[in-house]
């Protein structure tokens, strides 16, 4: 029996499989279809760690189950090449950003193609490809044209290292996402996309997506839908009050009013006073110059609250009683109106803050039901029944929220966290806007016939410095006609963000080579939407929401048939370096996968990242752990030389028909851990006999080609079939032949609980123990350690005393 030599057999069946054109995606529309997605990376310079590769896994196990199911699969590969980290990266390596993203994409697809990934390549895609981003610039128009995008004067945040705007979501604290610099407010033109326009429809139909509640809760609180009043409260002036100044507020519990005992804005609406002319007092000032900065270094964090009385009071609109008005920091300028009513007796927040300054607290709502509990409580933040509150007094407060409204003046309102897009970056790494500014007709769309707008070469490609983005120094490219009056004109130099390419991509894998239309109706009524979607749980508020936003307007205008892109959302937990950190250059813990496959095989690589515990979980990378995948195979390798095509131990259907169902189900449920776990128990249940039949050897195989499809193959061919595995039916499980139940087993380590298992009911200890000392969560807590011993209790736990 020849050995398995993994890298002679993968180099082999790769080649094979592209020979054969084995993973080509057909658009045959008769067969029940399945799109599978990885979130595409931007590819670094610095290649693939070890840690990449764990979603791209996932979806080839999935895929390839699918494509065995007799699904028609779309599982396709692309580059998110735009934008700041590929700009950043060639500006530090000395080379043209083209250049870099052409080098650094053929790495990745190298590396890519070495671990085994059943891509179709002939559908590729590049973001910074003029055929693709042309069709991200018509979408673009098409928004201009419907009143979507606009040109904005207004502050912006702006990082001063990146020396680029950025929108909220590129924010982290206050902190630009790419170099954790704080960034500053800075007035700037910009062209803006109405995002907030589809706030309400993006809450709605959150609750018809297969998406993680975290995820779906991330982007409701983004969002941050609230529904109020605005009300205007007017500034005492000179001991009268004045109509000319005033302070709107915005609040969700106007039934509250006769409870507000200080106004509270922020210290960028205090700024704007500042600007008209008011003179506060000097440590007044100093308070609202120095909350600024702090303001600018935080988003929506949590903190110490802290003010300063104005010295001016305004006038509470409902029952003309002076309130005094604060500067405070826990009320931001971009939220809301920028200030808010303090009601201390019904509001937590309010409350803190008028007992630390000892403001007045006057109770305006009680309990409709006595309750001894409450009545203790300082604080109400209920509904119930209005007191002290003069007309209103004895009504029920939510009932009364309108009517108070009315008596003010007020007006009713719906107030969002999420603020529009900021759709320019002053950079030079990104796609053009398709617009040309004219003296005399203004703004002027680039017309569909000249797209796309393409990116001019350029030697210097740094930030100005300036605000401006590098292209404005470009005068050849710069100087135009005005497509509309045929003058001078220019064409716009801002450029639009990463996120621009990346939010419509998955469409165009659908249609890659079509050159009249973002994409073929009929194509996309077939594969949309996205069946799987993988990738990490940081897109929540970023990619995730800029992808649906422009999806529902491509719904808008009938280019797509389903308002949502993505129905299903899987997310991908970190593997971490053994040291604990995320894998990174700067901290020297990177693990190279090119360096695990020469040295234990692509295979092996693959079933070890997928064993090594639930998948949405961060895990901790053990070189040392993978030598068990590697044996499972081996052993499988080996166990083909007892195949007697006479021999059909009936003995064997109970657990391979419990196996096809479990691993079955673990596939499709993302369970991949358990899936191996089930697996390596049929191996040890099958090495139990002297020989085992043809059929039962063969459905061990295809359930474990999606996982290792290289020595799968191998073996496939090796006992005679003529066809790729990878072509076979998926096995249908027999429920009359499944006699055993599943047990989960607990497994301990010096009494702690560390893990655990689902192994069938009469699984004998020795195989128990075989499992157990492989799992990667166990292996970490035995290293250094000595076993003293192991209680095996049946059905229930297994524990490993280590010695000190």
């Amino acid at each position: 029996m020849k050995s398995y030599n993994h890298n002679d057999i993968e180099k082999k069946w790769q080649n094979a499989w592209n020979e054969a054109k084995l993973y080509r995606t057909s658009d045959d529309s008769s067969k029940p279809k399945c799109y599978v997605l990885d979130m595409f990376p931007y590819p670094s310079g610095d290649g693939l760690h070890v840690g990449h590769p764990k979603g791209y896994i996932a979806t080839d196990v999935y895929s390839r189950m699918k494509t065995m199911q007799g699904f028609n699969v779309l599982h396709p590969m692309g580059w998110d090449a735009f934008g700041l980290p590929a700009e950043q990266f060639a500006i530090k390596n000395k080379v043209h950003p083209s250049v870099a993203v052409k080098n650094n994409t053929q790495r990745y697809k190298e590396q890519l193609e070495m671990i085994g990934f059943n891509y179709d390549w002939d559908r590729e895609i590049n973001t910074t490809d003029p055929k693709f981003y042309k069709w991200t610039q018509w979408t673009f128009l098409k928004m201009l044209e419907r009143g979507l995008a606009y040109e904005s004067y207004e502050p912006i945040n702006w990082c001063p290292k990146c020396q680029t705007g950025l929108a909220n979501e590129d924010l982290e604290d206050g902190k630009c996402e790419r170099c954790e610099t704080p960034v500053e407010k800075k007035p700037m033109r910009q062209w803006v996309l109405r995002i907030t326009d589809y706030a309400d429809r993006m809450l709605a139909d959150l609750d018809k997506l297969d998406w993680p509640t975290s995820i779906k809760e991330s982007q409701r609180n983004w969002i941050g839908r609230s529904e109020g009043a605005e009300i205007t409260f007017q500034l005492e002036v000179a001991g009268q009050s004045d109509e000319a100044h005033n302070v709107t507020v915005f609040t969700t519990r106007p039934d509250t009013i006769f409870g507000a005992t200080y106004l509270a804005v922020s210290p960028e609406h205090a700024q704007k006073w500042i600007d008209a002319g008011w003179t506060p007092d000097s440590s007044v000032s100093q308070y609202i110059k120095t909350t600024l900065v702090e303001n600018s270094v935080r988003s929506f964090v949590e903190r110490v609250k802290t003010g300063v009385f104005s010295g001016i009071f305004a006038i509470n609109p409902v029952n003309n009683e002076k309130v005094p008005v604060w500067v405070v920091n826990y009320v931001l300028g971009d939220v809301g109106t920028g200030a808010i009513m303090g009601v201390p007796a019904h509001d937590e927040r309010d409350f803190a803050f008028a007992e630390k300054f000892s403001i007045s607290i006057k109770t305006v709502v009680e309990p409709k039901k006595k309750d001894s509990n409450l009545e203790k409580e300082k604080i109400f933040t209920g509904v119930g029944t209005l007191v002290n509150s003069g007309e209103f007094t004895g009504q029920e407060s939510e009932k009364a929220k309108a009517e108070i409204v009315k008596h003010v003046k007020g007006r009713m309102v719906t107030k969002y966290r999420l603020k529009d897009w900021v759709f320019s970056r002053q950079r030079y790494w990104g796609e053009p806007i398709p617009i040309i500014h004219c003296e005399k007709c203004g703004v002027v769309p680039v017309p569909e016939k000249d797209l796309p707008v393409m990116l001019p070469q350029v030697e210097s490609y740094e930030p100005t410095g300036t605000g401006e983005s590098p292209l404005a120094d470009i005068a050849e490219w710069v100087n135009t006609t005005c497509p509309k009056c045929g003058g001078k004109a220019k064409r716009e130099t801002n450029t639009m963000p990463q996120w621009a390419g990346s939010s419509w991509y998955y469409l165009r894998f659908m249609d890659p080579h079509n050159d009249t239309a973002l994409v073929d109706k009929d194509k996309e009524k077939y594969w949309s939407p996205v069946d799987l979607y993988v990738g990490g749980a940081e897109h929540a508020t970023r990619h995730l929401i800029y992808a649906r936003f422009w999806h529902k307007f491509l719904f808008d205008i009938g280019v797509v048939n389903f308002e949502e892109p993505f129905k299903r959302l899987q997310n991908v937990g970190l593997i971490q370096s053994a040291d604990g950190r995320k894998m990174s250059k700067r901290w020297g813990n990177v693990i190279n996968p090119d360096d695990v496959v020469k040295t234990f095989g692509a295979d092996t690589l693959r079933v070890y990242e997928m064993f090594m515990g639930p998948f949405n979980q961060g895990v901790v990378w053990n070189t040392e752990s993978i030598v068990g995948p590697r044996r499972f195979l081996d052993r499988v390798w080996k166990l083909h030389t007892k195949i007697n095509d006479a021999s059909r131990n009936d003995e064997h259907d109970a657990i391979i028909h419990k196996t096809i169902k479990k691993v079955s189900d673990d596939i499709e449920t993302f369970g991949f851990n358990t899936a191996i776990s089930t697996l390596m128990i049929l191996l040890n249940d099958m090495e139990k006999t002297e020989m085992i039949s043809r059929e039962h050897y063969e459905t061990l195989l295809i359930l474990l080609a999606p996982f290792a499809p290289h020595i799968t193959e191998e073996l496939w061919y090796e006992i005679g079939n003529k066809n790729s595995i990878h072509l076979a039916s998926w096995p249908s499980f027999d429920a009359t032949k499944i006699i055993e139940k599943d047990i989960t087993m607990v497994i301990q380590v010096n009494g702690k609980v560390r893990d655990t298992i689902v192994v069938p009911l009469h699984t004998v200890e020795a195989e128990i123990k075989e499992i157990i000392l492989s799992r990667p969560l166990i292996v970490k807590w035995l290293e250094g350690k000595n076993i003293v011993k192991m209680i095996f209790v049946p059905g229930k736990l297994m524990n490993i005393l280590l010695s000190e």
